[in-house]
């Protein structure tokens, strides 16, 4: 008996744990394999292998039984998914129904979750742009949350490290809020964005419209085409899992990139209940999860244990993973673990017609448009709001088409359609300000299927935000109006926080244990062998896409953390 307990210890034992196998996850056990660490990464939901679990990748329209559409009984029975732009037919086996995993919203928050290997890098939109010193000296600036312990110089090299291997499409622009990187060729502009691309450098000085930089490879490099990954079809399809590896993914690129190490074990279906440390030995040891399919409670030790289990659910184990030592939750001395969560702002909607080009029209798909980054309040504080907004903006002109009449008339009227005017639109994508009554804590009494307490979520809008939408409405009205767009409706469509799907925070990065949770390598201050580099270590949210830097940060990370290792430091 004693040789086997002995043989069991020795095979839950690890050089280092990674909790998530989504974005940071997949970052996270890449470098660490790629050093030669033996890691095992545990993933809460089913094993999902690139190309073999893609069910729909290749299904056409008409081999949908509903056409593309969730039927109503679905919808129903759940309402937060349900309200998600890539919750479709095509992919909803890919999104956690609000029925199976419950949470409570003490406020209304969308939570849009994936729990799968791969986790949401299978879904997200794939937009990519760096931080600056305008986003990481923010906080500092305009007095609200605390100071970023790094700056764009600490990150710069990491986010070319990563873009190197992820693969990222854009253009060099030289813009000093929005740095560029290490870019394939851009994806081409429609003559439209193009046409206000010019109009607005033209007549703002700062303001600007480029090409969107995203997560395709519109030109393979040898270190994407070795992930076996080739290039972007613009099949616009994304959400199905792209049997290419087009776009970057955990499953297409890193998850399968450390396998091939023989230093990566991968336990899907492991629910991580909480992080384990020992009083005697005043450090963490490991992990305990619940196996999902038998309830068995294991444990898992390693030297060093990286939290990428996605922004609420790194905070829920923080906050679960309680001790002698940090009875209110692992490395909480602070106070502030599970305070202090923000979002992006993704209210504000402007679309507008164009009667011009009607000599030209679109043709085909592509897998991003144009961008536009922040402008208000960047060099300096000039409304009434902190901060500012980004937006997307696109356009198109899509065949006009009678339906009248029957039978043939109706053939005829369909096959023989005009095009359409062209059709301009933008959504804002803003930056809030983190405060400490935007909260997650745990329930006291409820719990999920697995003995995790649930989640109660107390995150809302507040006054900036109000008046930063307003201001997106306004500003992005005029550039339309003056631009010579007519027809321009705007919209707020007042949705709950977290469908976004940008949630950060509640572990935040600082200088000061007293008022933060992780230093400037992301590593806890107060348990020097954990490690949490996605959304919960945000101290700020920015204006741009997040996923890029929670991938620079744990590339970074990693590369400290091993370095404190082999000096014996941890």
């Amino acid at each position: 008996m004693g040789d086997k307990k002995k043989d069991s210890l020795k095979d839950r034992s690890f050089d280092a744990i990674v909790i998530g196998s989504g974005m940071s996850g997949g970052w996270a056990a890449k470098e660490l394999t790629g050093k030669g660490l033996h890691t095992l990464v545990l993933e809460r939901g089913r094993d999902v292998k690139h190309l073999k679990d893609y069910p729909t990748a290749n299904k056409y329209p008409w081999e949908f039984e509903h056409r593309g559409e969730i039927p109503a009984d679905i919808q129903s029975a759940n309402p937060v998914v349900s309200r998600c732009y890539a919750f479709r037919e095509d992919a909803m086996h890919f999104f956690v129904k609000d029925t199976e995993h419950p949470y409570i919203q003490e406020k209304p928050f969308d939570w849009i979750r994936g729990y799968q290997v791969g986790g949401k890098s299978l879904l997200w939109a794939r937009q990519t742009q760096r931080w600056s010193d305008f986003d990481f000296e923010g906080p500092a600036r305009d007095q609200f949350a605390v100071d970023w312990p790094i700056r764009y110089k600490d990150l710069a090299p990491w986010y070319s490290h990563v873009e190197k291997f992820v693969g990222i499409s854009g253009n060099k622009d030289n813009i000093p809020n929005l740095p560029d990187g290490e870019f394939l060729p851009p994806w081409e502009l429609s003559c439209v964005e193009n046409y206000f691309k010019d109009f607005i450098a033209r007549n703002y000085k700062d303001r600007h419209v480029i090409y969107a930089r995203c997560a395709h490879l519109s030109e393979p490099q040898p270190i994407h085409l070795e992930q076996g990954r080739a290039k972007c079809q613009s099949r616009t399809l994304c959400q199905r899992g792209c049997p290419f590896g087009g776009y970057f993914s955990s499953n297409a690129s890193t998850i399968p990139w450390a396998e091939k190490t023989g230093f990566m074990t991968l336990r899907p279906y492991s629910v991580v209940d909480s992080i384990i440390y020992d009083n005697k030995k005043e450090k963490v040891t490991g992990v305990r999860i619940v196996d999902a399919k038998t309830r068995e409670a294991i444990e898992y030790y390693a030297k060093i244990i990286f939290v990428n289990a996605s922004t609420m659910n790194s905070n829920l184990i923080l906050l679960n993973s309680r001790s002698d030592r940090f009875p209110n939750g692992l490395g909480n001395d602070s106070g502030v673990l599970g305070k202090y969560v923000a979002f992006h702002n993704y209210r504000a909607r402007i679309s507008a017609e164009y009667d011009g080009f009607k000599d030209s029209t679109t043709d085909g798909r592509r897998p991003t448009s144009a961008y536009i980054p922040r402008f208000r309040n960047v060099f300096k504080q000039e409304t009434d709001f902190l901060r500012g907004y980004a937006a997307g903006f696109s356009a198109g002109r899509y065949p006009s088409r009678n339906y009248d009449g029957f039978g043939t008339e109706l053939k005829d009227h369909l096959f023989n359609s005009e095009p359409g005017p062209w059709r301009v639109g933008s959504h804002m994508m803003g930056e809030t300000i983190p405060k400490e009554t935007n909260t997650v804590g745990l329930d006291p009494d409820k719990k999920d299927d697995w003995g995790v307490p649930l989640l109660r979520i107390n995150i809302a809008y507040d006054d900036n935000d109000e008046k930063m939408t307003m201001d997106f409405l306004e500003q992005m009205t005029e550039m339309y109006t003056k631009a010579g767009f007519t027809n321009i409706k705007t919209s707020d469509s007042k949705q709950a926080p977290g469908l976004d799907i940008h949630e950060m925070g509640g572990a935040r990065m600082g200088h000061d244990p007293k008022t933060s949770v992780l230093n400037n390598w992301n590593q806890m201050h107060a348990c020097k062998n954990v490690f949490v580099t996605d959304g919960a270590c945000m101290t700020s949210t920015s204006s741009q896409n997040p996923s890029l830097t929670y991938m620079a940060l744990t590339a970074r990370a990693v590369d400290y953390a091993v370095s404190e290792m082999k000096k014996m430091n941890i």
